[in-house]
């Protein structure tokens, strides 16, 4: 058994609407699931009929139908209302379905999951967009599942594909942070240890999900994998759109004016002879795509370098970014991500994400001025976790 535990780094402050989520999920379990699993069903509700109809071909062979029906509960029925059946889709089905769960150790595994990892996803998109897309991908991933089981009446109910959303969110955006597993492999194993998140994630998605959905089909077992998976694609696809359309995007700072008329080949003039307002202008004046073309590394880092110290954050990322991309190798490479995080880490207090590219420029062996501002940011980071964070030498 594999149990994660916590992560790291984390952000400063609270994500409100993580913890939001988490309440109103054990909210709906104190006041819904726990008072109606208690409770017998009434049996002249017409939904009771149903749901009998639907067990009576899947008991197997010897079980009589009134064993099940004496173990049978209010909280079923109303499962079975209320939870998602793509044979009979209702709109609110799929947003009542991401609130209810099929007993209390489902419950704790799915706040366990988003305990650890919205906070960073949610602090990357911020809090609207974080519960928008929650509830997007939740949506996305029974959808998903649907595809495989059409004619399925069995209700699907549980945050499981809302939460795998989040991960594919984390999987493309948090790849350097790190996991605490508990591990009990009894009588040979049992011990806490520190794991890479993406192989944590990537255990999640092909050993947990993708292997049993391929081989041994969707909902066996009560599980619905085809969810999971849908919800962890809908996430990774999301984040990946995301990061392509800050790439192109032009900053706020500098909108389109009339005076966007000069070649390319003024941004490295303008940089030259240290006109770096004229050559911020001229460089985003151009297509997201055609930067490579336009302006040498070095110039670019330079243009990055100037943005960033005069607070021009989004355009200083939008900057460093585009060199990433054209440039991901070398020494320029490892100054960029240098100065990415700074920003991210000094100006905006996105810790994650500064620490993931604190990290790939110590990748690059960049040179001593560079490493020693990485490791320096990498320390200020590990002090503010409550568990160090492992840095790299």
């Amino acid at each position: 058994m594999l149990l994660p535990l916590s992560d790291a780094p984390n952000p400063g402050g609270r994500p409100l609407v993580t913890y939001a989520l988490i309440a109103a999920n054990l909210l709906v379990y104190l006041l819904v699931s726990l008072p109606l699993g208690g409770e017998p069903p009434n049996p002249q509700d017409p939904a009771v009929r149903a749901y009998v109809e639907l067990i009576r071909d899947r008991l197997p062979d010897g079980v009589p139908i009134g064993a099940i029906l004496r173990r049978l509960s209010a909280y079923d029925i109303f499962v079975f209302q209320h939870g998602y059946k793509p044979i009979a889709p209702q709109v609110s089905d799929l947003f009542a379905s991401l609130f209810l769960h099929g007993g209390l150790m489902h419950l704790v595994g799915n706040m366990l999951f988003l305990w650890i990892y919205g906070d960073n996803v949610e602090y990357r998109l911020g809090r609207l967009r974080f519960l928008l897309w929650y509830l997007a991908t939740g949506i996305a991933a029974t959808l998903f599942f649907s595809l495989f089981s059409p004619g399925s009446a069995v209700p699907l109910v549980g945050a499981s594909g809302a939460i795998s959303g989040v991960l594919g969110f984390y999987f493309l955006w948090f790849p350097r942070n790190t996991i605490r597993v508990f591990v009990f492999l009894f009588p040979f194993f049992m011990n806490v240890v520190t794991v890479p998140a993406r192989i944590v994630l990537g255990a999640f998605l092909l050993v947990d999900n993708l292997l049993p959905f391929l081989f041994a089909g969707d909902g066996r077992g009560g599980v619905a994998y085809g969810a999971h998976i849908g919800g962890f694609l809908t996430g990774l696809g999301a984040a990946w759109v995301m990061d392509r359309r800050v790439l192109a995007a032009r900053p706020r700072s500098y909108p389109t004016t009339a005076d966007d008329q000069g070649p390319p080949s003024t941004i490295g003039e303008s940089i030259a002879r240290g006109d770096m307002a004229g050559a911020a202008h001229a460089y985003f004046a151009i297509a997201g795509d055609q930067t490579r073309r336009a302006v040498e590394p070095d110039a670019a880092l330079a243009l990055a370098n100037w943005l960033a110290g005069q607070g021009h954050t989004e355009a200083a990322l939008v900057a460093y970014r585009r060199l990433l991309r054209d440039f991901p190798t070398g020494t320029t490479a490892a100054a960029a991500h240098v100065g990415t995080g700074l920003v991210q880490f000094e100006q905006l207090g996105q810790v994650a994400p500064a620490y993931q590219h604190f990290l790939d420029a110590l990748d690059l062996n960049p040179d001593a001025q560079t490493a020693a501002r990485a490791r320096v940011a990498l320390a200020s980071i590990a002090a503010l976790q409550k568990l160090n964070v492992r840095r790299r030498s």
